[in-house]
């Protein structure tokens, strides 16, 4: 078995961030400038395809043969665009040396992984990149300086252009150090697997309702017109969007002090009685402003194929302390809910630009186009959208790690997680705690003590869950933390056994099992890597890089590692502890289940489009509700891995999608 490095060069005029990487490749103008390579780690070559040269006939066939495996740092980018040429690759061939980083804890970058893996000065990646880039892969603006050229090629700049091969053939050298210093932690097999299957699902995208994206965009622009020309004459302001000017102005019809115009600060004006109708109506226009954007209709004009279909939605491994997937382009992780009905005539009406029949039915225009994103993504003609999502996945997964039987009890018959919680928190009979009875306002204790206290949280994470906006005095929060851990002592126990665990294997290195869950200390003294690992029931590993001890405010042993710090972006120390590492692990465990899930219905014959946290869109070929209880069944099928997990899940058929 060989193995053949690659990085590529290219040419689109599609801008790739807006639009990725698939609409990108398809662009008529598409082009490949330089194709670097290497075979077995021998010193890279690199062939000039801008200036002429052709990829020789022996890679042209290593390139197609299953006897060579294809290395690359973001393999997709360069499988998608050899497959438009060469006809499609077989993604088992391929190997994506950014997804074996972030499986083994690094970030996503080539030059970002190279600097944390510490790489020397001759391996990293040359940092004249970017400017190489905007030069040759991009369209330039024409000029009199330039002659109105709207590109520009080799020999423009013969000097730049031999740095922009040297570059190339540098990103080889750099992915080549990361893989081999990554090599002492493998990835494992089905796991590999289940990034081929990802990388078909993001390459067969999913359609959208174009139509509908141009009506809700023409009315998206009218309505923010129309809401600035009012603001403008009612206030006198330049820019009534502006925060500052908008501030100025409302503290001077109010006289109140302001610090901010966020969302809740708007609401509680509005609550105001002494306001006057001049500021009752700005600050409305403010809250409806605030609806406006069209952000998500704008991403999807912005990557829809010629064939109608959005591709690349998500990224494998995104969230790479879990492998979960994050969202790309249109975000599809965080589209608001659907409460519109009815529904069809909101879309129709929106399709037709019905400006003014949307406002008599539905009221606010900009939260009712809001509302509907989600209906832009449907089945194309004589298909439906089959979706099911997993019912209380986290809440399940943590019953059965930390075995906490009362639970799991719950989840194996009536399922009803927040009134039985309550029920054990409050020795109140389950039956009791229904709408009618008085005991019924226990439920939302128990509601928000299940979203809130799983992973070690207290008072606060109960008050950031909106406890005290569900009407629950917050003298009242310690009482129910207690009262939820004592409930659930062994999944209070579960996380100071996992934190002793971190604790013991990175001071005293070896192993320790926890339910299933097997913690390591791994030293690689060759490669220089050090890492804690998590061993999940699954087989995957979850990787801490160079985990220390140290101390923490209250005097206790704290747990850190070297990882990307996700408000600054930067690679630096991060502390951990006992709640949240369980909080990994379950997480990690969930996302397992449905990655098990996708390559069942992938092998059925239900092909994924999408994804998002815990359901699966499929779509399927003239399906009914006989082919969405075939999908519930392929999702609840018992887990080689964990045949005792009680898995339960529900969903619905339709022409789009939706949230029920």
């Amino acid at each position: 078995m060989h193995h053949l490095s690659i990085d590529l060069e290219t040419y689109s005029s599609v801008p790739i961030a807006k639009a990725g990487a698939q609409k990108y490749i398809q662009s008529k103008d598409f082009q490949i400038l330089l194709f670097a390579y290497s075979v077995d780690g021998v010193p890279v070559e690199i062939i000039d395809l801008a200036r002429g040269e052709y990829l020789p006939p022996w890679l042209v066939q290593a390139i197609t043969s299953p006897d060579y495996i294809k290395h690359a740092y973001n393999a997709a980018f360069e499988w998608g665009c050899l497959s438009k040429f060469l006809g499609p690759l077989p993604p088992n061939q391929w190997r994506c040396t950014m997804f074996h980083g972030l499986y083994c804890g690094y970030t996503a970058g080539l030059d970002a992984t190279g600097k944390a893996l510490g790489l020397p000065e001759d391996k990293k990646k040359l940092n004249t990149g970017k400017a190489l880039i905007r030069y040759f892969c991009v369209p330039c603006r024409p000029s009199n300086a330039n002659g109105q050229r709207t590109r520009n090629l080799p020999h423009h700049d013969p000097a730049k252009w031999e740095l922009f091969r040297e570059y190339c053939r540098q990103d080889v050298v750099t992915e080549m150090e990361i893989e081999r210093r990554l090599s002492a932690f493998p990835v494992p097999d089905f796991v590999q697997k289940q990034w081929e299957t990802d990388l078909v699902i993001n390459a067969r995208g999913v359609a959208v309702d174009m139509e509908l994206v141009g009506g809700a965009l023409s009315l998206g622009a009218t309505v923010r017109q129309n809401l600035m020309t009012e603001a403008t004459q009612l206030s006198g302001l330049d820019n009534p969007n502006s925060v500052s000017q908008l501030t100025k102005w409302l503290e001077e019809e109010t006289g109140e002090g302001l610090s901010d115009l966020r969302k809740d600060t708007v609401a509680r004006l509005l609550k105001e009685d002494n306001n006057s109708a001049k500021v009752r109506r700005m600050l409305e226009i403010r809250q409806e402003l605030g609806k406006t954007s069209t952000k998500k209709y704008d991403a999807i004009e912005a990557a829809v194929c010629a064939d109608g279909r959005v591709r690349g939605l998500l990224q494998f491994y995104g969230a790479n302390r879990t492998g979960r997937w994050a969202g790309r382009l249109v975000q599809v992780q965080n589209l608001p809910r659907t409460y519109t009905e009815p529904l069809d005539l909101a879309r129709e009406l929106v399709r037709h630009r019905n400006l003014d029949g949307l406002r008599v039915i539905y009221g606010s225009v900009p939260d009712t186009l809001s509302q509907l994103i989600r209906t832009a993504f449907i089945a194309p003609e004589g298909h439906v959208l089959i979706d099911a999502d997993f019912s209380a996945i986290e809440a399940r997964v943590i019953s059965w790690l930390a075995g906490e039987q009362w639970r799991l009890e719950v989840f194996r018959t009536h399922g009803k997680i927040y009134e039985a919680s309550a029920s054990q928190m409050f020795g109140v009979p389950l039956e009791r705690i229904k709408k009618g009875n008085p005991e019924y306002a226990l439920r939302q204790k128990g509601k928000v003590a299940e979203l809130a206290l799983g992973y070690q949280g207290s008072s606060g994470a109960l008050i950031a869950m909106g406890a005290l906006d569900m009407g629950i005095p917050e003298e009242d929060l310690s009482d129910i933390v207690s009262r939820w851990r004592e409930a659930n002592k062994r999944i209070r126990d579960l996380w100071y056994a996992v934190e002793n665990a971190a604790v013991q294997v990175i001071t005293q290195g070896g192993t320790v099992g926890i339910n299933g869950l097997i913690l390591s200390h791994e030293y690689n003294c060759n490669q220089g890597t050090d890492c804690m690992t998590i061993t999940l029931p699954s087989g995957r590993k979850l990787y801490y890089v160079s985990p220390s001890i140290g101390q923490n405010q209250w005097g206790r042993p704290s747990i850190a590692y070297m990882g990307m710090d996700q408000t600054t972006k930067k690679w630096k120390v991060v502390e951990t502890y006992g709640g949240k590492l369980v909080e990994n692990c379950v997480q990690a465990i969930a996302r397992d289940c449905l990655a098990d899930a996708i390559e069942r219905l992938e092998a059925a014959g239900l092909p994924v489009v999408f994804h998002v946290h815990d359901e699966i869109i499929a779509e399927v070929p003239n399906g009914t509700e006989r082919d969405l209880q075939r999908v519930i069944e392929i999702m609840c099928q018992p887990l080689p891995w964990a045949p005792d997990l009680p898995l339960n899940a529900d969903g619905w058929v339709g022409r789009y999608f939706r949230k029920d």
